[in-house]
Parts: C-alpha cells; sequence; structure tokens
C-alpha cells in the first residue's frame, strides 16, 4: 500500500511538471518575437500571422505589426492570404492598390495602406496540411517582392510552423496530464478503498472529489455528517493527500473530555501547575506540530475553552498550563460535528467568531441511506476483511440478505453496517453463506415488516467471487442504459478507462445484453 501511494504520489509530480513546463503563454510570446523579427530581417513595413480558425471558415490572426490586441478576421474565399492556404503556395502580389479585394477592407481597420504583399503558407512538419499564413505587407510602390523575398519568408516559414506545431503539441499534453491527472486521482480513491471509503455513488464521488482539491491548499476544514458516516476517515485522508501522512495527525474526541482536563488537553502543563501533574506535558496542538489537529464532535467543546481555543487559532500560539512562555504552533484543523453548529451559535452555546475562524471549508458527508450503491460494495469489502480477521471462510450473502441491506435505513450508517457483517460472519459457519435469520434484531424486525420487497430470484451462486461478478455486470448495463451505449460515457460514470470497460464486457460475456442500449 505504502509502495502504491509513493507511486502516484511520484507520478502525480510528474504530471505537474508536465503542465507547468509546458506554457501556452510562452510560445504566444515566441510568435511575437517572430512579429517583430521578419520586419527586421526582411525589410518589410509590416508582418502578420494568420492561424486557422477551428471551423475552418476563415483565417484569425492575433500577431501582427501594429496589432496589439486586434483580432483580424479574413474569409477564405476573396482573399489573398486564403487563396495561400488553399492552394499551399506563395503568393506575390504588387501594386495592390490598383486591385480590389478584402485587403482594402483589412486597410480600412487597421488604417494601414497596402502597396505590396507577399503570402507564404506555414505547412505542417508532421503531415500535408497547412496551419496558417505568413503576410508581408509594404506600403511603398518601389518596395516590390522577388523570388529572393519568398525564397528567404519560406524558409523562415519552416522554422514558424515547428513553434505553431509545439503549441498544439503542447495544449495536447497538457489536456493528457489533466485526463491522467484524474486517473489518478481515481487511482488514490480505489486505494482509499481499503480503509472502507468506497465511492461508487455519485454523492461519495463528490466528497472524494473535495479531497482532492483540498489536498494541496492547507486550509482549516469542517466535516459534518451523521454519526458513524466515516468523519475521521475523510480527516485522515485530507490529512494524508496533503502530503503530510508522516507527519502528526493527532484526533481529539471532544465530547469525551472532563471539563476541568479540556484546557491541559489542548495546551498541555508544565509540573505543579494543578493538583496530579506530576511531571510537564505536551498538550494537543504541540503534538499536531507540522502535522493535523483532528477535532471531533467540536460542537461539544466547553465554553470554558473556547476563548483560549480561538486565540490559539489565530495566533498559531500558545501557552501550556502554569507557564508564560509562548509556544508556536504549525497545525491544519480539521474538524467534525454531527450537529448544527450554526444553530448552536444562534443559541448561544458555540462563539460565534471561533464558528468563523474553525474553518474556510465545509463538506458534508451524505449518511449511508443516501447513497445506496455503496451499501453492497460496502458490504463486500468488510466481508472479505472480516473473513482475514476472523480467520473463517464464509462464501457470501444471501440474495434476500443484500436485498434487506439495500432497504434498511441504517441510522448508524457504515459503521453499523460493520459491525452487522462481523455479527453475520461470527454466527456463520465456514463454506455457508450468511442469511438473515441471523442478523441483528433491528434487521430482522425490519424483514418481517417488508418480506414481500426482498424477494429476488435466485441464482445458482452467491459466493463472494460470484457476486462482485453480478454487481459489475449490472452496474455495466445500468451505465450503458444510461448513456444509450456510448462506453466512452459511461466508463466515465464507471470511473474506468474505455478499454477497462470493454475488457470487462468481453469478460462477463454481456455484450448481448447490451444490444438494446
Amino acid at each position: 500500500m505504502k509502495l502504491l501511494k509513493d507511486d502516484l504520489s511520484s507520478l502525480r509530480q510528474r504530471l505537474e511538471h508536465v503542465s507547468n513546463s509546458w506554457s501556452v503563454d510562452h510560445y504566444n510570446s515566441l510568435i511575437t518575437f517572430y512579429i517583430q523579427l521578419i520586419p527586421r530581417l526582411m525589410k518589410v513595413d509590416r508582418c502578420t500571422i494568420f492561424l486557422k480558425d477551428p471551423l475552418m471558415e476563415s483565417l484569425v490572426s492575433m500577431y501582427g505589426t501594429g496589432l496589439e490586441n486586434n483580432v483580424l478576421k479574413v474569409p477564405l474565399e476573396g482573399s489573398i492570404v486564403g487563396r495561400v492556404l488553399l492552394a499551399k503556395q506563395s503568393i506575390v502580389v504588387n501594386n495592390l492598390d490598383g486591385k480590389s479585394g478584402h485587403h482594402l477592407l483589412t486597410d480600412e481597420q487597421t488604417g494601414f495602406l497596402s502597396r505590396n504583399t507577399l503570402c507564404t503558407p506555414i505547412k505542417s512538419v508532421t503531415d500535408s496540411s497547412v496551419l496558417g499564413v505568413i503576410q508581408l505587407l509594404n506600403t511603398q510602390e518601389t518596395d516590390s517582392f522577388t523570388e529572393d523575398s519568398q525564397n528567404e519568408l519560406e524558409e523562415i516559414a519552416g522554422y514558424l510552423s515547428i513553434s505553431i506545431e509545439s503549441i498544439l503539441l503542447n495544449t495536447k499534453i497538457i489536456s493528457i496530464a489533466h485526463a491522467f491527472d484524474d486517473e489518478v486521482s481515481r487511482l488514490e480513491c480505489d486505494v482509499l478503498r481499503d480503509g472502507h471509503f468506497i465511492a461508487e455513488s455519485s454523492a461519495m464521488r463528490k466528497v472524494l472529489d473535495l479531497v482532492q482539491v483540498l489536498r494541496d491548499t492547507p486550509v482549516n476544514v469542517l466535516i459534518q455528517g451523521e454519526n458513524g458516516t466515516g468523519k475521521e476517515l475523510v480527516a485522515r485522508m485530507i490529512h494524508n493527500s496533503g502530503g503530510k501522512e508522516n507527519r502528526p495527525f493527532v484526533p481529539v474526541n471532544c465530547a469525551c473530555l472532563p471539563e476541568a482536563l479540556v484546557e491541559s488537553e489542548f495546551f498541555g502543563h508544565e509540573k505543579g501547575a494543578f493538583t496530579g501533574a506530576v511531571k510537564s506535558r505536551k498538550g494537543r496542538f504541540e503534538e499536531a506540530k507540522g502535522g493535523s489537529l483532528f477535532l471531533d464532535e467540536i460542537g461539544e467543546m466547553t465554553p470554558m475553552v473556547q476563548p483560549k481555543f480561538l486565540r490559539a487559532i489565530q495566533e498559531q500560539e500558545g501557552s501550556r498550563l502554569g507557564s508564560n512562555v509562548i509556544i508556536p504552533y504549525d497545525v491544519r484543523l480539521i474538524s467534525a460535528t454531527n450537529c448544527d453548529l450554526s444553530q448552536k451559535v444562534a443559541q448561544g452555546d458555540f462563539r460565534e467568531d471561533l464558528f468563523f475562524r474553525l474553518f474556510s471549508v465545509e463538506l458534508e458527508i451524505p449518511p449511508l441511506r443516501d447513497r445506496k450503491e455503496d451499501i453492497v460494495p460496502l458490504a463486500l469489502s468488510f466481508l472479505k476483511e472480516t473473513n482475514l480477521k476472523f480467520s473463517k471462510n464464509v462464501r457470501g450473502f444471501e440474495p434476500r440478505l443484500l436485498v434487506l441491506f439495500e432497504e434498511y435505513q441504517w441510522p448508524g450508517n457504515v459503521r453499523q453496517l460493520l459491525k452487522e457483517v462481523e455479527r453475520l460472519v461470527a454466527l456463520t459457519k465456514n463454506d455457508m453463506q450468511m442469511q438473515i435469520k441471523t442478523c441483528s434484531r433491528e434487521l430482522q424486525g425490519f424483514a418481517g415488516e417488508n418480506i414481500e420487497r426482498l424477494s429476488v430470484e435466485t441464482v445458482d451462486s452467491y459466493a463472494l467471487p460470484e457476486q462482485v461478478k453480478n454487481l459489475e455486470k449490472s452496474l455495466i448495463q445500468k451505465a450503458m442504459k444510461k448513456t444509450a451505449g456510448n462506453k466512452t460515457q459511461a466508463a466515465g460514470l464507471l470511473h474506468i478507462t474505455r478499454q477497462g470497460l470493454l475488457k470487462k464486457i468481453k469478460r462477463y460475456q454481456i455484450a448481448r445484453s447490451l444490444e438494446g442500449c
């Protein structure tokens, strides 16, 4: 696991290096440099570089002598640069002032008088396409363009094409880097599954996405959610993904601290500071230096300690009980609560200034009943772990039991589901499947009241591998149906690659069932 995390971290750093090293602005500056250099080399009055519009209906120039931030659009039909692009050959036209054409409109837009022009295509170095056109203009009749001028400009255009191809390549590389970065994020999420943070549902995917955003931003975070939803696990994910996995993560349950010991717990004390203080002790703020301080059930923090706690957050410093020595702190606060802190503020039970200082970003974990897609994958994951923990080989769940799991409301959330699976494994013999009759009283009572809804078709096998297979087949079919058979979009919904989806479709031989999608 450690090696995989290190590999993902290294890959992410390389992708960031790619994105940071390639800047479109650098290449824009390079083309601007050509605009400034060519007139001096060729001894002309004006130079403009036109690039193809993506729709191929016109040429667009954002680079030109005196053009500044103006943008020129030239049609492919009826213009000299358009003829050059289509013919893929240079054109010299002298004495333009006596001829009609689109150049008259351009002169009107720019205030420039065009008399002689030389246009050369910028040909791709990788294929036979034309990327754009270089146009040179002179205002004096005597400054005509010659064959030598054409040869010289064509040579310059060859070098310029390399720069323009680099722009296109750069854009593609950045796009690929971002796509790989998304894949790395998904891999990191998959790595976290060993911590039971299953994210098949869109609601939990959003939570993971926010965790990934927070990894490089050391802001204070408030995690809200019912008991048992995994708030501490999410807090550890934020801590670890921020590159601080080797730094301290100090959890404190504010609801379990006796009021008389709260201040000593957070800020520490010196020997003799109070009765029973037989030796000096660091506070939680000191212990978490350089890392994260996780404050679980922050809403239960006693009002007595809130003012000093506020100062510690504001100033990032404090002192132990019995000492005047100021100790600097360097901690990231990650708080969690199952109550409405803003309501506590309104009731006067929680300081408003502390509320606003406590966090910059709020993250809410939905209850298990609101993310039913996660229930079966979580149960399968818990079964695998519990089999190992108890040295057992329970085969899996009977079908009705999985339906019961999905229908039940789980007031205790993920923690309750884990305990239920542990109970079932403990009460089920090896090589047997778990059944409703060995569930806890709560689930058996719910099953009795909803017996008709729990009826399902019988299949040949309900062993763990078979159930994983059935689950994957079901999810693939749902995704394909939702995307009307578009495999790329379906792979996106499933958070796997398109190639991975095709392999699973072939492996499970479900192509026929998708024909109607």
